[in-house]
């Protein structure tokens, strides 16, 4: 596949998705390790679906972007900037590790301040939000690491694998995070 340099990271970089890397995609999300902390495990993928998911996402305006490791071109996984308002200057953010043999090595967090820059610093946002369930430590403490701040928390809103869990919504600003 071709990925191109759009935005910078350290180890990272990011490139417009590929939607030829669908069936990438679908391999990491069938697997529970991965889809329980999307909110996917209900869904079955497969190429098609996933492609149609991501060209719809594309239509709707959302910046999506795989995260390549600038060490081999790799795709590792994918991060996203959904749901814009210009106006009030909004949007939530998506991020997940497919690649399981890349979690834990900072490539997430490189990712996360790499899009940061580029939804603060060239799309004019002004806050930015995203969504984790309580039992995915590594993404909290990955968010956390990063500048986003627990705002809210959404009690048992979210059912996996027999059990409730809370829906924790965290937020950074632009001027938290360019202190």
């Amino acid at each position: 596949m071709s990925y191109y340099n759009k935005i910078d990271g350290e180890k990272i970089y990011l490139s417009p998705v590929n939607i030829d890397d669908a069936s990438i995609y679908v391999k990491w999300l069938s697997n529970p390790n991965i889809s329980d902390n999307l909110h996917s495990t209900k869904r079955v993928f497969n190429e098609v679906n996933e492609k149609e998911f991501l060209n719809n996402r594309l239509l709707k305006g959302d910046y999506i972007f795989s995260i390549i490791r600038k060490s081999d071109d790799k795709v590792i996984g994918t991060t996203s900037l959904n749901d814009i308002d210009n106006i009030d200057g909004t949007a939530t953010v998506g991020i997940f590790i497919g690649d399981e043999d890349n979690h834990d090595k900072g490539y997430g967090s490189d990712a996360l301040r790499a899009l940061l820059n580029y939804g603060f610093g060239v799309l004019n946002l002004n806050n930015i939000e995203l969504k984790v369930f309580d039992f995915n430590e590594r993404a909290i403490n990955c968010y956390k690491k990063v500048g986003f701040k627990e705002y809210g928390r959404r009690h048992k809103a979210y059912y996996i694998n027999n059990k409730y869990h809370d829906v924790i919504y965290m937020e950074i600003l632009k001027d938290d995070f360019y202190k």
